[in-house]
């Protein structure tokens, strides 16, 4: 089953739920929900500061909750919406955990590792290249986290 536009914006509604939560927080506003089967199997938002931890963006996250629910690394068939392009290590991660679709919402041209600036997700020499989708909900995604480095700066 194909899904409709409507669709794509409620996943991401969830992730940037969960973007609001990183805010609040003070964390760069960036959150992660996967879908596998019509069912939220992980759902994340950056935690880098309150778990001292670089790794702990909401990808890797949410990443590692989907594997624990399937009980498999391997994501296939899974769908991954997040509210900004992933950097190259999430990039990374969703190549190597074989998630199926990649959904973001802003494009991110100086760090981007999906597309924009790196191209990890649609490089041909790697083992698997998810579809991609961008711009979903991309003027709500982009509003927070501008809203947020604006307040962050004053």
């Amino acid at each position: 089953m194909v899904q409709t536009e409507p669709q794509y914006a409620d996943y991401m509604d969830l992730a940037l739920k969960e973007a609001r939560l990183a805010a609040a927080a003070g964390e760069t506003p960036v959150g992660a929900v996967i879908i596998h089967k019509g069912r939220v199997i992980g759902q994340a938002h950056n935690q880098v500061e309150l778990l001292k931890d670089p790794t702990a963006h909401a990808e890797i996250i949410a990443i590692t909750q989907a594997a624990a629910a399937l009980g498999n690394w391997r994501l296939e068939g899974a769908s991954l919406y997040v509210t900004k392009e992933p950097c190259p290590m999430c990039a990374g991660a969703i190549v190597h955990a074989r998630i199926g679709t990649l959904v973001y919402g802003v494009a991110d041209p100086q760090r981007g590792g999906a597309v924009s600036r790196f191209k990890i997700c649609a490089d041909p020499n790697l083992n698997h290249q998810p579809a991609i989708l961008a711009g979903i909900c991309e003027d709500e995604c982009r509003a927070l986290l501008q809203d947020f480095f604006k307040n962050r700066r004053e």
